[in-house]
C-alpha cells in the first residue's frame, strides 16, 4: 500500500514552532525547507534547529528535506546533516537539478537516503526522461515559480505556459514509476482558485499539490483523493469483471460501458489508493 502524498507542505527550517505545529497538521508530507525559506544569515542555526525538530513525533507523514543547491555556500553543509539524520528523513529534495549528473554528486555524499528532483529550470524539462531514471530518485517536485521566471512567462489561471514543462515531467515519472507532485498556488486565500488548480493538476496525473500554507491542505487532501462515488464504481467493476471472467468472457459491462482488464487494473488503484488514505488518516 503507497504512502499518499496528496498534500505536500514547506515548512521553514528557521521557523522551530512551525515544525513542531507540523506534527498535528493533517499533511501527507512535509518537506523542511533549507533553501529558499531560509535567509543566508539563518542557514547555520537552521541546520541545527531542523535537526531537532526530526526527533518529534510527524506520525505516518513523510519527512523531506529540502537542501540548497551543492554550488551554494550552505548545500555540502546540508548534505551532511541529511547524511547524519539516519532514518529521521524519509528523503532529501535537491533544487535545480539540470541533469541526472546533478543527482550523482549529492548521492555521493548522501548514500541511503532516496532523493527527490526539484523541476524548476529550462534545462531540467528537458532532461527530465534522464533525471526520473536515474536510480536513487522517488520523486519529483514541480517549481513553477521558478520555472515561470526562467520561462519570463505571465501567469493565466490555466497555466498554458507551463503546460509543455508540466507534460515533459509526467511522461518522465510516470514512465520510470516514480512519484511526482504539483507546484504552489502562491494566492493561499484564493480557495476557489487553488481547487481549480488542484483539480487540474489531479487529472493530469500528478499524485499531489505542494503548499506554501496549512489553510491549503484540507483542499489538495480532498481534491487528490478518490471520491466515494469513484471508490464505489471501482469495486462495481471489479465485481463485474470477476463474474465475466468467471463466466468465461473477457469484458464486462458497468453503467453501459465496457469494462475490460485495464479498467481494473485502475479500479484496484483506486481501492489501494483510498485505503492508504484511510490508513493514513487513522
Amino acid at each position: 500500500m503507497a504512502r499518499p502524498y496528496r498534500s505536500v507542505l514547506y515548512i521553514p527550517a528557521a521557523n522551530a514552532r512551525a515544525m513542531e505545529k507540523a506534527q498535528g497538521l493533517p499533511a501527507d508530507a512535509i518537506i523542511f525547507d533549507l533553501e529558499d525559506a531560509v535567509s543566508p544569515g539563518e542557514k547555520s542555526a537552521a541546520r541545527d534547529a531542523l535537526k531537532v525538530a526530526l526527533t518529534g513525533d510527524y506520525g505516518p507523514r513523510a519527512r523531506i528535506v529540502r537542501i540548497n543547491a551543492l554550488d551554494s555556500a550552505w548545500g555540502e553543509d546540508d548534505a551532511r546533516l541529511c547524511a547524519g539524520l539516519d532514518g529521521y528523513a524519509d528523503a532529501v529534495l535537491i533544487p535545480k537539478v539540470d541533469s541526472a549528473a546533478d543527482l550523482d554528486k549529492v548521492a555521493a555524499l548522501i548514500p541511503d537516503t532516496p532523493l527527490w528532483a526539484m523541476m524548476e529550470t529550462p534545462l531540467g524539462m528537458l532532461n527530465a526522461a534522464g533525471i526520473a531514471a536515474h536510480p536513487r530518485l522517488a520523486g519529483m517536485v514541480m517549481g513553477t515559480n521558478d520555472l515561470a521566471k526562467e520561462l519570463n512567462s505571465r501567469f493565466r489561471a490555466d497555466r498554458l505556459p507551463m503546460q509543455a514543462g508540466l507534460g515533459l515531467c509526467l511522461l518522465a515519472a510516470k514512465a520510470h514509476g516514480k512519484l511526482i507532485v504539483d507546484g504552489v498556488f502562491n494566492a493561499f486565500r484564493d480557495e476557489d482558485g487553488l481547487r481549480a488548480e488542484c483539480e487540474q493538476g489531479r487529472d493530469m496525473g500528478f499524485d499531489g499539490k505542494t503548499l506554501i500554507h496549512p489553510a491549503q491542505l484540507a483542499i489538495a487532501n480532498e481534491c487528490f483523493a478518490p471520491t466515494e462515488a469513484e471508490v464505489d464504481l471501482a469495486r462495481r467493476q471489479i465485481d463485474a469483471f470477476e463474474q465475466a471472467s468467471a463466466e468465461g468472457r473477457g469484458v464486462a459491462v458497468v453503467d453501459g460501458k465496457i469494462v475490460e482488464n485495464l479498467h481494473v487494473e485502475t479500479a484496484r488503484t483506486t481501492l489501494d489508493r483510498a485505503q492508504a488514505i484511510a490508513a493514513m488518516a487513522g
